[in-house]
Parts: C-alpha cells; structure tokens; sequence
C-alpha cells in the first residue's frame, strides 16, 4: 500500500511517519486502517522506465536503528519512498549477500570465504553482462578486482560476486575497487545493475551509523547531481544485510527515483525482491527464489525497461 499525505500536511505528517513507530498492518486492520490494500503494488508511473539500478548496502542495523541515526538516510526516505516491511532473509552478512545477487543462499550459515563456498550457476551480476546488460561492484578497501580474501577493512564476505567460482572471469573485469565509482556517476557511465559495497567502518559494521551515513550523503548526492539521474533512468536503493538479529530482521529500505515522492509501501519484500528487480532492469529472468517474489521496483510504481 502506499501512504499518500495531504498536502497542506505533507512536512508534518512525513515527520510523524518516520518519528514514529511503524504500526504492523495486522494492527492497522485492527484499528480499521487500510490493510486490504497493504499489498497492493503502487499503479505504475508514466515516467521514464528505469534501465540502471545501484544499491548501496549498510550493515547490522534494524529498520528503527537506520530511521533514529542516519538523518540523511531517514531524509532521502521521506522525500522518495520507503519499504515498512523490507526484511533480510537469514542471518550472519553473507547469505543476505548471497540472496541479493543470485536469489538464494545456497546453504550458506556463516561468513566464510569464496574458497569455502564456491558456488556454481550465474549470479544476477554475471547473467545481466551475458545477455549484453551491464554490472559492476564498486568495493571500498577492495586492493585488486574480484579480491577474494579479506584484508584491512574489505570484508570479502560482503562481496557476493566473488563466491560465483564459474563468473571469475567476468567478476575479475567488473567488480572493482570504488575509486572507479565517482568518475562512472560523472560520465553518466553508471551499470544497470551496479552495487556499493562500503568498507567495514563506513558500512556500519565497525563504527557508528553516523558515520555511515555521512559516507552515504557524500555519495548518494553526486549520483543525484549525475547525469544518470537527471535523465530519470536511475534508480537508488540504500539497504541493510540485515539487522542486529534483535529485531525481526526488518531494516530501513530506501527507494529513491525523480518520479516518487514521499511513498510508503508496506508489502513484505526481501532482498529476494530486490535480486528479482535487479533482472527486470537487466532484462534478463530473475534466478532461483527470486523468480518468485514480490518485486521491489514494481511495488513503487517503477517500470522498468
């Protein structure tokens, strides 16, 4: 469902929203609120049909943890849209990674390296470059492309391409170090499924979300002053893995795109809806668990093309 305010009350009634707790939809039927419609995707938009997807994913934090200390992240929520019942599908980091970039977590239980887990079949990067698309992983701290050990602040487990042991090749040409993204967002030369991986501090992981999301804000404005977003061809999503295993594992999901404004949508989607839009932009078939889920760009009223 999607959560329109009138608009002499549009700025108090956004900051009511997200100042307060999110009431379950099983609570607002209770209530006589509108839960018949909770999962009803938002009618599609007129706009220019989104061609470029880029993620940029924070880590350990619950959906109340992201809206009370990220005040940048909460911001880009209330002006573009936001997901109410976003969850991560399992816990430790790597299999939320997993599920994003190939619609499953292959049974994967920890956080272990891509020489413990070499998966077989395509990832969503790795399918989107074979069918003539495009993708790139832009990691902070990463020292060479494709890395896949852990060193200083890179945490290769939250690197998902690198565990597809038979994308190597392509993984090795488009995962790359993040001193590549600002001058791609400049050129407009930004992928169709594009993925920011900050480094342990500046994810979240090991410092404070303040500082996350003072990293975000430095990144998320120069795409929103690129060329990418001024043709209305780019979407951003800001997610977590997954939260601090103390709350559901319902994180803060920011969707933000020219055509929204101030969208609350309350479906139950996880990262496998988020895997299932990152093929709809590529245009290619969504894989494994993703095929069969809710998908998060058509929930906002995004086509894609």
């Amino acid at each position: 469902m999607v959560r329109r305010l009138a608009p002499p009350l549009l700025v108090l009634g956004l900051a009511t929203v997200l100042a307060l707790p999110l009431v379950p939809v099983g609570a607002l039927a209770a209530a006589g609120g509108p839960a018949a419609s909770a999962e009803r995707p938002v009618a599609a938009r007129a706009g220019t049909p989104v061609t470029k997807l880029l993620v940029f994913v924070v880590e350990n934090h619950s959906l109340q943890q992201m809206r009370a200390q990220m005040p940048y992240t909460a911001r880009l929520a209330r002006r573009y849209g936001y997901a109410t019942r976003y969850h991560g599908v399992t816990h430790p980091s790597l299999p939320n990674y997993l599920a994003i970039a190939g619609g499953d977590t292959f049974g994967v239980r920890d956080d272990a390296a891509p020489a413990a887990h070499p998966l077989s079949g395509p990832s969503v990067f790795g399918r989107a470059v074979r069918s003539g698309s495009t993708a790139r992983l832009y990691a902070e701290a990463m020292g060479s492309r494709c890395q896949l050990e852990s060193s200083g602040t890179y945490a290769v487990k939250h690197n998902p391409w690198a565990y597809f042991a038979h994308e190597r090749r392509l993984c090795r040409r488009h995962d790359v170090p993040l001193r590549r993204f600002g001058r791609e967002v400049d050129a407009g030369q930004l992928p169709a499924v594009g993925m920011v991986i900050p480094d342990l501090c500046n994810d979240g992981h090991d410092c404070d979300l303040s500082r996350a999301d003072a990293w975000l804000r430095k990144r998320v404005r120069r795409v929103l002053a690129g060329p990418d977003w001024a043709a209305g061809r780019l979407a951003v999503v800001v997610t977590a893995d997954e939260d601090d295993g103390a709350h559901g594992n319902r994180v803060l999901t920011v969707v933000a795109h020219p055509d929204l404004r101030n969208v609350v949508v309350r479906a139950r989607l996880t990262h496998y809806s988020l895997s299932r839009s990152y093929a709809e932009v590529a245009g290619v078939r969504p894989l494994r668990h993703a095929a069969d889920s809710r998908s998060l760009l058509r929930r906002f009223g995004l086509s894609t093309g």
